[in-house]
């Protein structure tokens, strides 16, 4: 393909709570074996493109090393390949990243060194499949300057932690809100580009020329009228996984035969890291249903429309409903988890009750005696 792609995964959301203090929101569990970047890496690859460079900063320890080898998606290769750039202090420069922007201004010798004539952009929290060669093409057509991939949302999902568009007839993009508190749209921005490296290699300097820092609003809503910003509507699924609703929800979308059969078995594939671990060991009186459950676990207990991450231990008499409990879990006998995300490496005490009540997701984090922390 003839583009390099750029995937922003350094961003931290307070909306995550617990669950971003000790990882990146593009290192976020998902569907009991996947992180959620591996959704736009696989994109990438499937797409055929062959550099890529990841943008990490925040909490970013996991991340990175689920990233240290590249050849789980086919990057390992002589020419092109994938690069992951972290803030790094310069003679010229002593910040952290600032924006979206600025990230890819401290990192514009990656752009400037390659020369494929166009950019993907795609963030490192989006759950999908989609083929970037799509939007290239159309991209092409429209002769566009920058494309966004945009998703319609029914009237009764709440859009405002997103950006918002509205398009003409040709799919035009006339308007553009970032995290509106009143919407007036229900067409969101997947925070997927496709853009000219040439001309976003201009954008960014004269962003920074500017001291603006950031893609939406320093770029497309300030260009909206000066550029050919147009909308690629995608109407598969898209989930974004930068609150706690959101991730408890996607995760649980992955019980859905429609949901897994979309994901994992139609071509092409999603891809991921792979962990040595035996498979799952279900016990006598272990009950299961409507769940997924990762390699490396013991089930004892009763899991019913659960997510369990790898290594996750179910004690005796345990019930587990309607909750997702992340890796490398101890659960004592008789306890009970309901509405709940239990946070990785935990040792839940036996003869607990956990529930998350008013439609609330309860975040279960606990001392973890097995380590001595």
């Amino acid at each position: 393909m003839r583009a390099i792609g750029i995937i922003l995964a350094g961003g931290n959301s307070n909306k995550m709570k617990e669950l971003s203090y000790k990882r990146a929101i593009a290192a976020m569990p998902i569907a009991g074996s996947y992180r959620s970047i591996d959704f736009a890496l696989s994109n990438m690859t499937n797409s055929h493109i062959q550099k890529v460079a990841v943008f990490t900063q925040y909490n970013a320890l996991s991340l990175n090393e689920h990233l240290s080898s590249s050849k789980w998606w086919d990057f390992g290769r002589k020419q092109g390949g994938l690069y992951v750039f972290t803030p790094s202090i310069t003679a010229d420069n002593g910040y952290w990243y600032r924006g979206t922007a600025d990230s890819i201004y401290q990192n514009l010798k990656f752009l400037k060194s390659s020369h494929e004539p166009y950019v993907v952009i795609a963030s490192g929290d989006g759950i999908y499949k989609l083929d970037y060669n799509k939007v290239l093409e159309y991209h092409i057509e429209k002769k566009a300057d920058i494309t966004v991939v945009v998703k319609d949302f029914p009237e009764s999902v709440d859009v405002s932690r997103f950006g918002l568009v509205k398009m003409n007839e040709d799919s035009r993009i006339v308007e553009f809100e970032e995290k509106p508190i009143v919407s007036t749209s229900h067409t969101v921005s997947t925070g997927i580009y496709v853009i000219r490296r040439r001309l976003l290699i201009e954008l960014i300097e004269k962003c920074a020329a500017e001291d603006r820092y950031d893609i939406v609003t320093d770029i497309l809503i300030r260009y909206k009228n000066l550029k050919r910003i147009y909308g690629y509507k995608i109407n598969t699924y898209w989930s974004n996984v930068a609150c706690v609703e959101s991730y408890f929800k996607t995760n649980m979308d992955f019980l859905k035969p429609s949901i897994r059969d979309y994901f994992f078995k139609q071509y092409p594939d999603v891809y991921s890291k792979v962990d040595d671990f035996p498979p799952a060991k279900y016990n006598p009186g272990a009950v299961v249903k409507n769940s997924i459950v990762s390699s490396g676990c013991i089930i004892n207990g009763t899991v019913e429309n659960s997510v369990l991450f790898k290594k996750a231990y179910i004690g005796n008499n345990c019930t587990i409903k309607n909750s997702i409990i992340l890796n490398d879990v101890y659960i004592g006998d008789n306890t009970y988890i309901e509405n709940c995300i239990v946070e990785s490496r935990d040792t839940i005490r036996a003869n607990t009750t956990h529930i998350g009540s008013n439609g609330e997701i309860k975040i279960v984090v606990e001392k973890n005696e097995r380590y001595g922390l």
